[in-house]
């Protein structure tokens, strides 16, 4: 969203998320040209900023790439890493994304590290081997209590395919036996929409998501920020 479509969607989903239970953390992940304008409209809130990446060195000749300093200045408290479309455009490597995590950790954000796997590797029964090396190379030298992982099937993002509730759960579960911390915040994100949202949050392994193309409306966001127990 450009600045001015950002603070529209503000003025929508603010009012909408006021009665928000506590125990949930909202938290907006805009391109990095909006996230001044939202810094500035979220003070006095309870929703946080999150960027969209974030580069492993605090300066140097990176045109392009976005210092955690830069971030900080304007309120950021997590940072997105391995995202699966840097990873697929870009070619981002494991090891890359590893430095981005701790570059953000040592600068005081929150990284959210993603991991997941293709159509074409889970056909192949290869889903679990490539999130395990994604996890392992991925928090290599990391704080473990200090970042979520979300999981993200590739296959299941926008493309209106959903990875079903009970094997997105599973996936979270191995995850969290890898990591072996009890504090570990772990996500799932693929087609998560108000549809589906309820459901998905009674899983037991799945403490939150992490939404693509359904957060792009402030009212189908607002429902899933203000998802039911079930």
């Amino acid at each position: 969203m450009t600045c001015a479509q950002a603070k529209e969607y503000l003025e929508t989903y603010l009012p909408l998320v006021e009665d928000c239970p506590e125990d949930r953390e909202l938290v907006l992940a805009p391109p990095f040209t909006a996230i001044s304008t939202l810094a500035n409209d979220l003070k006095g809130s309870t929703v946080h900023l999150s960027s969209q990446n974030v580069h492993w060195e605090d300066s140097g000749a990176f045109t392009a790439e976005i210092s955690p300093q830069m971030l900080l200045e304007h309120s950021v408290r997590y940072a997105i890493v391995g995202h699966s479309e840097p990873r697929k455009y870009f070619s981002e490597s494991d090891e890359q994304i590893n430095l981005r995590a701790r570059s953000a950790q040592a600068n005081g954000l929150i990284p959210i590290v993603c991991v997941g796997e293709t159509i074409e590797q889970r056909e192949r029964g290869e889903a679990e081997r490539v999130i395990k090396r994604q996890v392992d190379q991925g928090l290599e030298k990391t704080d473990k209590e200090n970042l979520v992982i979300a999981y993200e099937p590739i296959w299941a993002i926008g493309t209106g395919k959903t990875c079903e509730s009970k094997e997105a759960n599973r996936i979270c579960n191995l995850i969290r036996q890898w990591v072996d911390t009890s504090k570990l915040v772990v996500q799932y994100g693929g087609s998560v929409k108000p549809a589906n949202i309820d459901e998905i949050m009674s899983m037991s392994d799945i403490d939150g998501v992490l939404v693509g193309g359904a957060s792009l409306d402030p009212v189908s966001f607002a429902r899933i920020s203000n998802y039911t127990n079930i």
